[in-house]
């Protein structure tokens, strides 16, 4: 059942229909009175008898030696990951729902829409990707111009053209895109960053333990495969080439965590600093391609790698990278050329690196491209049938106490000064949620779609959307965009513009459910909340005032008081093993770890807010504290696949599922009270260790 049809069910009144007896008494007639309606039923919720899974708890674990294993072990023991996965959990078992919800939207699509309707454009743009027949039938035809476009170029500034063309959208040492500005978030700018690499992070290409040489030596088979389908000659060369390419790209990039410090990926440059910076780079060529030769100031992100990467350009032969653009292309629309293409796409990136056994049926990644193509014309309908109006109504009444707790959190906290608590708390009032949808819908009038153009449409919607950017650029930037969909389970915290958005999709058990305790939601969409509210105060979102201005807003002590604090959360994930010899790293998932401790601590507090002074009643044994913590562990209960976890650590700012739930709650001294957690448990951290940030 879905959220709807349970919160619909409460409104209903049972009754049962009272009859007429007639009882004779000296030739006189008497009526019995009907029966009064019986009591409608009280909702119940999805899960459990309150809301938690106790089936899937394994309470022969002491909760201070393994809490996750304690609130979720026997679901960890018996579940599975499907085959066509590399994960499972809550969020993916919601992923799925809704996608068969959308898919079901897709299906009922019809056929003889009216031209250039909306209706019209994600129908036939579903249709087309499940028509393999097709695509099968066209071959390589579609991609043929931009294949012989790169085979045709000559010069560095022919490839920089390339580069910089939408319709092509390929992976290059240089990425170019368009996004709030930092400082200035009432305007748009462009960004130029590092790129251009296929596996997922430089440490593939430069660490040397065997199972990073196998994963390389079977990306270079992988690629020389692709190329021979494309009818290349001289495959294994060219596939050699494209890993000692990858491999100086590598050297120069920013590892993941240093990506993430704000400041130092904010370098705002003119033209004529950008030429500077790096003068033997075709910028003109490949900003003309663009449509962004007029712009007069760039934001540069990592700015010296990509001095060095403009320059590494330069010194590769333009022959060499024929091969490497012609094997991004075919990479990038691998799903909408003949089913070879795919096939041995998904071999790598899906089966060899993530480990995922099978490829997802074709009616899922359909679903997947019209999400990515059309998202907000099947999110539309997808409210419209799948969230009431009533669930955002009590999701927004939760943020607003969640609001408050952070309040008086920040208001108590000993070792912030009240300049710096002043300017928080300001931040804290303008923080804006974004629950469920969109205000307004995006305008897909400029997208062309055609019935059995599976490759047409992805490149006419790749095109669509970079245009869309184009022509922000000179307006006042839009606060009211959501850059994810509501039928997407997930949820963000937005720094430039202060604001969190939560879709609909999300808003579901275990995360959220009106007619579960109130405990659970507190501890499930209550501290999912409170992470991403506490982003705003997290070390990068903290970078940002109330309006979302990166600028430094805290008293010099305050800020190296906070610093020791956050140093302390590192340095206890960087002992988190998630795999033998592969530990957790505790720099790079930092923010997301101060997320989880904040918005636990917060909603812990907003909990008992919600109960007005009153104890919460003891159910199944549990105590509303206990409720609220097992809650959040269910949340993240997760599987992973080996090869999907070394991805997950190694290029993830997010910790894995187990630390995400161990890591926090050691912290929080609530939890140890709430399950009687002593001295000698293996979670256990003395008071002085604990640390505590909001």
């Amino acid at each position: 059942m879905d959220g709807r049809l349970l919160v619909g069910l409460g409104a209903l009144v049972l009754a049962t229909v009272g009859c007429t007896a007639h009882v004779k008494s000296d030739d006189t007639h008497a009526t019995a009175p009907a029966t009064a309606p019986a009591a409608a039923p009280a909702p119940r919720p999805q899960i459990g008898a309150w809301g938690v899974d106790l089936t899937g708890t394994d309470t022969s674990v002491k909760p201070g030696d393994d809490f996750y294993r304690f609130a979720d072990g026997k679901w960890l023991d018996t579940s599975r990951i499907p085959p066509d996965r590399t994960t499972w959990g809550s969020f993916v078992e919601l992923a799925d729902r809704s996608e068969r919800q959308v898919h079901e939207i897709a299906e009922a699509l019809p056929a003889n829409a009216t031209p250039g309707s909306t209706e019209q454009k994600a129908g036939d743009f579903y249709r087309a990707y499940l028509d393999t027949d097709t695509i099968e039938r066209k071959g390589l035809s579609a991609a043929l111009p931009g294949l012989q476009a790169i085979a045709a170029a000559r010069t560095y500034e022919q490839l920089a053209a390339l580069m910089g063309r939408p319709d092509l959208n390929l992976k290059a040492p240089l990425g170019i895109g368009i996004s709030p500005d930092q400082k200035n978030p009432d305007r748009y700018i462009v960004v130029i960053l590092q790129s251009g690499l296929s596996l997922p992070d430089r440490d593939y290409y430069l660490k040397n333990d065997p199972v990073f040489t196998n994963l390389r030596a079977k990306f270079v088979a992988h690629v020389e495969r692709m190329l021979t389908l494309a009818g290349e000659k001289n495959a294994a060369a060219q596939a050699a080439s494209i890993l000692d390419i990858e491999t100086q790209i590598a050297k120069v990039h920013w590892p993941a965590a240093k990506r993430r410090e704000r400041d130092l990926t904010y370098n705002l440059r003119s033209r004529a600093e950008l030429n500077k910076l790096a003068p033997g780079f075709p910028w003109q060529p490949l900003l003309v391609a663009q449509s962004l030769d007029s712009q007069g100031e760039f934001v540069v992100r990592e700015l010296d790698a990509v001095e060095a990467l403009a320059k590494l350009f330069k010194q590769i032969p333009v022959d060499r990278w024929h091969a490497y653009f012609e094997y991004q292309y075919l990479a990038a629309n691998a799903d909408v050329l003949p089913a070879a293409f795919d096939a041995e796409r998904f071999d790598f990136y899906g089966h060899t690196l993530n480990g995922q056994p099978q490829q997802r049926e074709r009616w899922k990644r359909a679903v997947a491209a019209l999400n990515t193509g059309l998202g907000e014309v099947t999110g539309q309908l997808y409210v419209q049938q799948h969230f009431p109006p009533e669930a955002k109504q009590k999701v927004q009444a939760l943020v607003e106490n969640l609001r408050t707790a952070y309040a008086a959190r920040i208001q108590q906290l000993p070792w912030m000064s009240a300049d710096t608590k002043k300017v928080a708390l300001e931040k804290l009032a303008a923080f804006r949620p974004k629950i469920g949808y969109p205000d307004k819908w995006r305008d897909y009038s400029a997208l062309q779609v055609s019935a059995g153009d599976a490759f047409g449409n992805k490149t006419r919607a790749e095109v669509f959307e970079w245009h869309r950017q184009l022509e922000r650029l000179g307006k006042p930037t839009d606060r009211d965009e959501w850059h994810m969909t509501p039928q997407t389970v997930n949820a963000y915290y937005n720094p430039t513009f202060n604001e969190v958005v939560f879709p609909a999709a999300i808003l579901q058990p275990p995360f959220f459910d009106p007619n579960a305790d109130p405990a659970v939601n507190y501890g499930g969409i209550g501290g999912v909340i409170g992470h991403e509210m506490g982003h705003g105060f997290d070390d990068q979102g903290s970078k940002s005032d109330a309006r979302g201005v990166l600028r430094t807003w805290w008293q010099p002590e305050d800020d190296q008081a906070f610093r020791k604090r956050v140093d302390s959360l590192a340095a206890q994930y960087d002992k988190f093993e998630a795999l033998p010899g592969l530990n957790v790293n505790g720099r790079l998932t930092l923010g997301e770890n101060i997320g989880d401790l904040g918005g636990l601590s917060v909603s812990y507090e907003a909990y008992h807010l919600s109960l007005q002074g009153k104890t919460a009643s003891v159910l199944d044994g549990y105590t509303g504290d206990q409720r609220f913590f097992l809650s959040w562990a269910q949340v993240w209960r997760g599987l992973y696949r080996d090869e999907q976890l070394r991805t997950l650590v190694m290029s993830n700012p997010h910790s894995p599922p187990k630390f995400r739930v161990n890591g926090p709650v050691r912290n929080l001294d609530a939890w140890y009270t709430a399950f009687d957690v002593k001295a000698g448990d293996q979670l256990y951290l003395p008071p002085e260790d604990r640390v505590r940030i909001w």
